[in-house]
């Protein structure tokens, strides 16, 4: 159970930074006879001087080419705190707990403060300003109308839609890197070239599913399962288009089962191979439909080799049933940490210490994203965008933001997104990672 400690609703941090000059000594004076002087050479003709190269700014935004450096940077953080809705009536919380639609925001915040920390006693200087995206007082749009991002140098948002589109005009408008930490999806943003995507979209994932199954086995007969729906049919075309675009010279040609309750096991056995692995990819995001096509591959298990690949959803699912024994599953992610590096562990042993409790992945996830990005706003200033994939920075995960170009023969990006996805195999007590980090 957690309480809520010094949280505010919006909440300032100035950090100092510890600067050190270093001086050149001038010369020290000589004795000594002068030195000798020798006649004038003839002047030579003068070179025409050469104009600068004029270099074209990065993915053609001209804020990109610029360098901005300051002794001090402002950062907006959003997180989905509901202050409005906890002390409603009191100041007292309800229970002396914190309800648990407020806990995902909230260790989110709280790992983004430990990130604060880590980087003030590197040094840096960062003004940082915490804004509840679900305050029903200071809200976006009043947050907007009241200029109070004018002057922000990084905002990073915890946010979904709406207030992922209001955040993305204005970050576009005042050409400020946003960074949204937490939505799978563009929002139906476009021609935003500020827009950082970490927590990838679905097309992504389903573009590092295909790539996996092509490459990651010599020999395979790959099947998509999807059911009837427009939404199921548009993953199962981003699929496609995915193997169009790969150059691969060893693919195998994809084929489709559109599935439904009166699919049969025979059916299903007709695109089924005994002499290779099957590689299904069910696009199936709710919990429930996925297990009942499961249920009709499971029959035939032990006849066919089967290899199924589900999307990121199927990460918090269970499947313990007994049907599914013997059924080797995997699933897509752009986030994968086993907790055994330095900073996984300087984590969980403040939140042990301080709320008496463990981290969420939404705590890890606030302090891997502050602290890369305020890290990346030290090295390179307030435009890093042109160098913003920096190995050397990685803190659990391995981020790889690619520009993303919705229409053919765009110029200018419409986003930039996390295409480092893992494809993670499910296991009895714990997940694995197969694929390595970029």
């Amino acid at each position: 159970m957690k309480t809520l400690t010094g949280v505010a609703m919006v909440i300032s941090m100035v950090m100092l930074l510890q600067a050190c000059s270093i001086f050149r000594a001038a010369p020290a004076k000589t004795d000594g006879p002068p030195p000798e002087l020798s006649k004038p050479k003839p002047a030579e003709p003068k070179q025409e001087e050469k104009k600068p190269e004029v270099k074209a700014a990065p993915f053609n935004v001209p804020a990109f080419a610029k360098e901005v450096k300051k002794s001090a940077y402002n950062v907006a953080l959003f997180a989905p705190l509901y202050l409005d809705s906890v002390f409603a009536t009191s100041l007292e919380i309800p229970g002396r707990t914190m309800p648990r639609y407020v806990l995902a925001g909230l260790e989110f915040y709280e790992g983004a403060q430990l990130a604060l920390d880590s980087l003030q006693a590197e040094g840096m200087r960062l003004n940082v300003r915490v804004y509840d995206n679900k305050s029903k007082q200071l809200d976006v749009p009043t947050i907007l109308r009241g200029r109070l991002l004018d002057n922000t140098d990084l905002i990073i948002g915890a946010v979904s839609v709406p207030e992922l589109k209001l955040l993305s005009d204005f970050a576009k408008q005042k050409e400020i890197n946003l960074v949204s930490a937490t939505y799978p999806n563009d929002g139906g943003i476009d021609d935003n070239p500020f827009l950082l995507i970490a927590n990838s979209t679905l097309r992504a994932h389903v573009e590092a599913i295909q790539d996996y199954a092509q490459k990651g086995f010599a020999n395979k007969n790959i099947v998509i399962v999807r059911r009837g729906t427009p939404f199921e049919a548009g993953i199962a075309g981003n699929i496609k288009a995915a193997y169009d675009k790969m150059q691969f010279d060893k693919k195998a040609r994809i084929r489709e089962v559109i599935w439904s309750d009166a699919t049969t096991e025979a059916q299903l056995t007709q695109y089924l191979l005994t002499d290779r692995p099957n590689l299904l990819i069910v696009t199936a995001l709710d919990e429930a439909g996925a297990k009942t096509i499961l249920r009709k591959l499971a029959v035939n298990k032990a006849t066919y080799p089967m290899h199924v690949f589900g999307m990121p959803t199927w990460d918090v699912m269970k499947f313990k049933e007994p049907e599914f024994a013997g059924i080797t599953m995997y699933y897509s992610s752009p986030y994968y940490n086993d907790k055994q590096d330095n900073f996984s562990k300087y984590i969980s042993d403040n939140f042990r210490r301080i709320y008496k409790s463990r981290p969420s992945d939404m705590a890890f996830k606030g302090f891997e994203l502050t602290y890369y990005f305020g890290r990346l706003l030290g090295q390179e200033g307030v435009y890093f965008n042109r160098d913003i994939n920096k190995p050397a920075n990685r803190v659990f995960t391995s981020f790889n933001f690619q520009p993303v170009y919705l229409k053919e023969n765009e110029g200018t990006p419409d986003y930039f997104e996390n295409k480092n996805i893992y494809i993670i195999q499910k296991g009895d007590s714990a997940d694995y990672k197969m694929n390595t980090a970029l």
